[in-house]
């Protein structure tokens, strides 16, 4: 891959970021390498695509052979899972110059990380981590997406976590942490319908007043995925971000009501495991897309845009 210059010019913390074009409002899905074909062979009406960074920084092959393609004709969000946003120690430099020449690449209309934290002293996980909502950690989160808004000279969007245990080092809640970061950072929100399903399940609290609690403004994406059920230690149901099944009914419902407090939104059907066919993933698309346009203001005389570039 070729090195990119770093043109970024210096921001204050906090400061604004340059705004890319924004994600059309309709429904989106993963893309798969198991999908590529069929895509180009066959563009479906679709709002978006999005991938993983971290499949994609390596210099080139077959990977990036079929996202240039499929970037001709779709926009792209690309959402990271390895900087580590929620860690007490310094992002890992390198991960954030190839994320940044990943952007630079392909020029994305919406670039997302996760409030958790996934690496340790050199060592990465596997895993999307919880963290303590402490003053500290508020500190913390706040510097790292500062630095990387900075670094990629865009706003960045933070996705609310599926959680499996709280602390009882915080000293407030997660949705005052995240309204907290969202004010001192200026970032957006990737709103995760189906990970505030699972954490307030899990937590015993109310979805509906945890979604009101947030700093709805700030919403630039929703994602919606599936869930496995397990018990905990007590025989208390457990939910599982899992993201290899099908969409529950309740994720729907929790969805609809979301979009009525929001208004429409761009919104991602996440599948990475248990990778169906194109046509299932196409049709929980067109799910989302009806209820995209039942909360859309109504379409101008330009028309509605529907995703795919031509």
């Amino acid at each position: 891959m070729t090195d990119f210059p770093n043109v970024n010019p210096p921001f204050a913390a906090g400061a604004a970021h340059a705004a890319p074009a924004s994600l059309p409002c309709a429904a989106g899905i993963g893309l798969k390498p198991e999908h590529f074909r069929q895509i180009l062979a066959q563009p479906p009406a679709l709002g978006f695509f999005e991938i993983h960074a971290e499949n994609y920084m390596v210099a080139g092959g077959p990977y990036h052979h079929y996202l240039e393609k499929i970037r001709a004709l779709y926009p792209l969000s690309i959402h990271g899972v390895g900087l580590s946003i929620g860690g007490p120690q310094a992002l890992d430099e390198e991960h954030l110059s190839r994320l940044a020449k990943l952007l630079q690449r392909y020029q994305p209309e919406s670039f997302s990380e996760h409030l958790a934290w996934s690496s340790h002293a050199g060592t990465f996980f596997n895993d999307l981590l919880p963290l303590p909502y402490t003053q500290a950690s508020l500190d913390s989160v706040c510097a790292h997406i500062d630095q990387v808004q900075s670094r990629l000279n865009r706003t960045m969007l933070l996705e609310n976590p599926a959680t499996y245990l709280q602390f009882c080092a915080s000293t407030m809640s997660e949705t005052q942490f995240i309204r907290e970061v969202v004010r001192r950072t200026g970032c957006g929100l990737l709103l995760d319908v189906n990970n505030v399903h699972v954490s307030c399940t899990n937590h015993g609290t109310d979805a509906r007043q945890y979604l009101s609690e947030l700093p709805l403004q700030a919403v630039g994406e929703i994602h919606l995925a599936g869930f496995a059920e397990e018990l905990d230690s007590q025989g208390a149901p457990l939910l599982i971000d899992s993201h290899g099944a099908p969409i529950a009914a309740c994720v729907w419902e929790l969805y609809a009501f979301t979009l009525a407090l929001t208004g429409a939104k761009p919104s991602l059907i996440e599948r990475d495991n248990n990778i169906p066919a194109l046509a299932v993933l196409l049709a929980e698309a067109q799910q989302a897309d009806q209820l995209i346009q039942a909360y859309a203001p109504a379409p101008t005389s330009a028309g509605v845009n529907q995703g795919v570039r031509r």
